[in-house]
């Protein structure tokens, strides 16, 4: 139920931001044009979130003949969760990470890198999908999705009005003083700055406690929470040394965040809780 709030209070939100810039841009116009640009990333972010994320991630389906070890966990964790067996999908990198992504249970899927099947084992990865699974159970795939997609247009957006303004076409129907122009270009710029930041601040709001909550479903449907812990520790350690090439909008819905320590999200802007942080809540210690 609180997940249902919290998408529909995204939603909500990004309408109301939608129409204050389209105001702040445009006038009426601008508030007519960015209700119709608000009505089709809602319809976007709940029909089609999913293959948005699976899409710009570079995941690909696979066939059970293709991972049937893949299959077969997967299918032994659905049942333990009493959900629907998502579809699987592969994605093509040899760096170690996961997500998951759907509107509901039914319409749900997981994605795994080569990377992480190559360093874990079948306990770990089970811990890793069961993680997964945890996000489908509880049902804030949706909400992740919806956050991943709106975070893209947050920053596209800010990148049409800066550019819009640099070139005279704002408000004010184009051309205007050159005070006018200079004043459209700064206020742009901010908007360049300042809505990146928002979508940052959106992502980690919704995704850190929701990290902590499927760490812990995802050890009670294995019962094995040290197989998860293990793999968080590989992940992490392997993340860092093979990082992937993520947009920054959709770093949330991975287990673990999928950039280098040196990288901007990663740090004090990261959008998941520090490992050892979520290794300690599964098994009462870190690793050593």
């Amino acid at each position: 139920m609180w997940n249902n709030m919290k998408t529909t209070l995204l939603l909500g939100l990004m309408t109301g931001l939608f129409l204050l810039v389209g105001f702040w841009w445009g006038g009426e116009q601008g508030i007519v044009i960015a209700f119709v640009l608000a009505a089709v990333m809602n319809f976007a972010s709940y029909f089609f979130s999913d293959k948005i994320a699976l899409a710009m991630s570079g995941a690909q389906p696979v066939s059970r003949d293709e991972a049937r070890r893949l299959y077969a966990i997967v299918e032994r964790l659905a049942a333990k969760a009493n959900i629907p067996v998502p579809k699987i999908y592969l994605i093509p990198t040899d760096s170690p990470n996961a997500f998951a992504t759907g509107r509901n249970p039914h319409h749900a899927s997981v994605a795994v890198t080569r990377g992480i099947l190559e360093l874990c084992d079948d306990e770990e990865i089970e811990g890793v999908l069961a993680h997964e699974l945890g996000h489908v159970r509880n049902r804030d795939i949706l909400t992740s999705a919806v956050v991943a997609t709106l975070a893209g247009a947050i920053t596209m957006i800010a990148r049409m009005v800066y550019y819009a303004e640099l070139f005279g076409f704002g408000g004010t129907g184009g051309g205007g003083s050159s005070d006018n122009r200079r004043g459209g270009v700064f206020s742009g710029l901010a908007m360049l700055i300042v809505a990146p930041l928002a979508a940052v601040l959106i992502q980690l709001w919704v995704s850190r406690t929701r990290e902590y909550e499927a760490d812990h479903t995802g050890a009670e449907i294995t019962g094995n929470p040290m197989a998860l812990a293990r793999a968080l520790d590989k992940i992490d350690k392997g993340s860092k040394r093979l990082p992937m090439n993520v947009s920054p909008s959709m770093s949330h819905m991975y287990i673990s965040a999928p950039f280098s320590s040196g990288q901007f999200l990663s740090g004090l802007f990261s959008t998941h809780p520090p490992i050892p942080k979520r290794i300690e809540r599964l098994i009462g210690r870190d690793f050593v």
